[in-house]
């Protein structure tokens, strides 16, 4: 751990800030987990967002979209409940499993390791690390995945690249949820794409509206394409 000290000169009292490097261990851990996943040809994806953005729906559309082409499985990350992993199994088959974060408002890498060391990874391609639902503590932590990709709902507004960096910066893929709804809200998919890229010029950008399929075909084609890809690279 790296400590900082700054001693700040006051007339009455003496301020001194401490600043703790919190990262370093962990990113040597995601480093070591992402090596080793990538030596047993597994792809994780880490799928980010805040609460009600849409994740599961998302999920369970793709799931159903790419099952038949590349053997995934799925981990589901909340404080409590287990609604969502009984929810992804149910409505796909695929195996789920739920991590509870006892209260931690994300996961690291050691925390990721402990939930892939509970999945079946008989001839799994891909893992879908469903994040806890935040804008800000998932994005500072490097789970090891491969990509980073997080759902952005219309609901929200177009506005958020610019209120949570971040998230957008260390994203590789971001998805615009709720499309079906953008009549009802002051949402500007053009604006939103222009923030985005502020944030991260490379981020590909995927609009769709969970509800009713419109634009999953071509997230699960991304999808499929990307683990194709980096298990031959």
């Amino acid at each position: 751990m790296l400590y900082q000290f700054t001693l700040k000169p006051m007339t009455d009292v003496k301020i001194i800030e401490i600043k703790k490097s919190v990262f370093a261990d962990n990113d040597k851990d995601a480093d070591a987990l992402r090596s080793e996943l990538k030596r047993r040809g597994v792809y994780l994806l880490n799928l980010m967002s805040a609460p009600g953005s849409g994740k599961t729906t998302t999920l369970i559309q793709t799931l159903n979209r790419i099952k038949d082409r590349i053997k995934v499985a799925v981990m589901e990350a909340d404080i409590d409940s287990d609604v969502d992993a009984v929810k992804i199994k149910e409505a796909t088959g695929i195996p789920s499993i739920q991590l509870h974060t006892g209260g931690m408002c994300h996961l690291d890498a050691e925390m990721t390791r402990q939930g892939l060391d509970n999945v079946s990874m008989d001839g799994v391609d891909l893992v879908i690390l469903e994040n806890v639902g935040n804008l800000v503590c998932p994005a500072e932590f490097d789970t090891g995945a491969v990509r980073n990709a997080m759902i952005l709902s219309v609901p929200e507004g177009h506005d958020k690249p610019l209120k949570y960096p971040l998230m957008f910066t260390v994203c590789d893929l971001v998805i615009i949820n709720k499309i079906d709804v953008m009549p009802y809200f002051d949402f500007d998919l053009e604006k939103c794409r222009e923030y985005i890229h502020m944030r991260n010029p490379e981020a590909r950008i995927i609009p769709i509206c969970a509800k009713t399929g419109e634009g999953v075909d071509v997230l699960a084609d991304w999808l499929v394409a990307e683990v194709q890809n980096w298990k031959q690279a």
